[in-house]
C-alpha cells in the first residue's frame, strides 16, 4: 500500500510498504523553510520506516539555495548516507539550476556508505532500478 506520508503545495512524499521504497516528489521552488521542511520530513519517514530503496524525483523541482545545499550536507545528507537505504536513484530536474546544486552537493560528498546513488532522466528507469533485488 501507498501512503503519502507529508505534503504541501511543492512537495510530497510517500511510502510503498510493500517495495520499502520512500518517493520524494517537488514540483517547483522550495524556499528555504519549504526545503528544510520537506527534508526533515523525509528523515522522519526514513527513521520510522527504515526504507531500502529512494527515488527523489527532481523533474519539476527549480533551484536550491546555497544557504539550503550547506544545510543539507551538514544536517540531512550524514542521516541519509548512514540510513537502511541501499538504492537511492534521483530523477535529474529539467531546470539547469537544479542541476548545478545537486552536482554541487554530490561533489562535496566524500562516501555514500552502503548506498548505492544513481541520476536519472526518466522515472520509470528510475523505479525499474530501485526495485532490483537488494544485495545483502
Amino acid at each position: 500500500m501507498i501512503m503519502t506520508y507529508f505534503q504541501n503545495h511543492v512537495f510530497t512524499l510517500t511510502y510503498d510498504d510493500e517495495h520499502q521504497l520512500g518517493v520524494a516528489q517537488a514540483a517547483g521552488f522550495l524556499n528555504s523553510e519549504e526545503f528544510r521542511e520537506a527534508m526533515m520530513a523525509c528523515l522522519h519517514l526514513i527513521e520510522e520506516r527504515q526504507p531500502l530503496r529512494w527515488i527523489a524525483d527532481n523533474r519539476q523541482m527549480k533551484a536550491i539555495r546555497q544557504a539550503d545545499q550547506e544545510w543539507y550536507l551538514e544536517t540531512i545528507f550524514p542521516v541519509l548516507r548512514d540510513s537502511t537505504i541501499r538504492r537511492n536513484a534521483t530523477v535529474m530536474s529539467e531546470d539547469i539550476f537544479n542541476k548545478m546544486a545537486i552536482q554541487q552537493i554530490l561533489n562535496r560528498v566524500d562516501h555514500f556508505g552502503e548506498m548505492l546513488l544513481k541520476e536519472f532522466d526518466d522515472k520509470d528507469e528510475a523505479l525499474a532500478w530501485v526495485l532490483q533485488p537488494i544485495a545483502q
